[in-house]
């Protein structure tokens, strides 16, 4: 496949950035990259955790604020492991905005392509886990700022500095911002930008389970990398086996898909290309709260990508790449929250070399 085909245009003359009411719509926009940059396509937003786990929303008795959203994770993520990383998304004008702008900025992620609405605030999500380990999720996007980017607010030029474009699926539910994130998309494929995909499956935001599937798989053949997990991968092929092989390159490895991983939470992942399959054993790790160890995976498994465009077709390589994805969410399940929780480079590597000096 040569390009994206979403009939889209991009007028920057109609963007607004929002007003100074309360958070600076200026951003500098960084020109000089540390090596290959990451652009991440998507949502940003406020999680409230009960400050006691397990403990029930209801029964909760206070919370604690924690920075989140899957894509701007990875942002995050990929900058703390030394790699440049821009993020592309919309706040609320509001406190939360700013708060989460100066985020992404104390963590050196480009913020020049992040937007404010002065009309809709930035999103809410309230996250526990009962008693039983049953996660519970409230959000409060009605609409949210993420909700309301358009194509015409995004800069191409950001895009087009990029190595890897990567994305969730979240942005796809509703209007304008699935134009947005197609428009995003078509950009970074005719730019050569190598497309990331990680659904990040929220059931809750979506209509149905059905809508779900079929939005994530709206635009799954155009992806060269995709990251899932294994429940993502059941609501994928409909009720076939996760585990068997077989199903998952007939029903979800597409022609022009250079890697296909799955993850397994702490057990390990595996991995699919045209050439060869495998799987690799993850770390054991005392869990304290699984928020974000996907998204560390992706940020830890992109950073590596990025300086090493063809590892697709060197099997040692990508298993030492992904060894090192397992260990960016190992390290992340030690603590709580998403954003607080995302590893450095040393930090990483600390954990590899305990595995191997055992």
């Amino acid at each position: 496949m040569t390009g994206c085909c979403f009939p889209v245009t991009l007028d920057r003359s109609r963007s607004r950035r929002g007003s100074s009411k309360l958070c600076s719509s200026k951003h500098r926009r960084k020109e000089n990259y540390k090596g290959p940059l990451i652009v991440c396509f998507g949502e940003m937003m406020m999680n409230l955790v009960p400050t006691v786990l397990p403990m029930s929303l209801a029964e909760a008795a206070a919370y604690k604020k924690f920075p989140s959203g899957a894509t701007a994770n990875v942002a995050v993520g990929i900058s703390r492991l030394g790699v440049s990383a821009a993020f592309i998304g919309k706040v609320g004008n509001d406190e939360f905005g700013c708060m989460l702008s100066d985020i992404l900025k104390q963590n050196g992620v480009d913020s020049s392509g992040l937007l404010f609405d002065d009309d809709a605030r930035t999103a809410l999500a309230f996250y526990a886990l009962k008693s039983n380990g049953e996660p519970e999720f409230m959000f409060y996007r009605n609409p949210s700022a993420d909700m309301l980017l358009r194509p015409q607010e995004i800069d191409p030029s950001l895009i087009k500095k990029a190595t890897i474009f990567h994305y969730g699926s979240v942005s796809l539910i509703t209007e304008p911002c699935r134009s947005a994130h197609l428009a995003a998309m078509s950009v970074a494929k005719v730019s050569g930008c190598i497309l990331s995909y990680s659904p990040n499956l929220a059931l809750p935001l979506w209509p149905s389970k059905e809508a779900a599937r079929q939005g994530i798989m709206s635009i799954w053949n155009y992806a060269d990398i995709i990251k899932v997990s294994v429940d993502e991968l059941r609501l994928l092929i409909e009720g076939d086996d996760p585990y068997d092989d077989k199903v998952i390159m007939m029903k979800l490895y597409h022609y022009n898909l250079k890697l296909l991983v799955v993850t397994e939470e702490g057990r390990g992942c595996r991995y699919y290309t045209k050439d060869f399959k495998g799987w690799l054993a993850g770390f054991k790790v005392e869990v304290v709260d699984t928020t974000g160890a996907g998204d560390s995976f992706v940020a830890g498994l992109l950073s590596i990508v990025a300086a090493h465009n063809h590892i697709y077709k060197d099997e040692k390589r990508l298993r030492e790449a992904l060894d090192f994805a397992n260990a960016c969410g190992a390290v992340t399940v030690t603590r709580r929250g998403a954003i607080p929780s995302l590893p450095t480079k040393d930090v990483v590597l600390r954990l590899l070399f305990s595995r191997f000096n055992s």
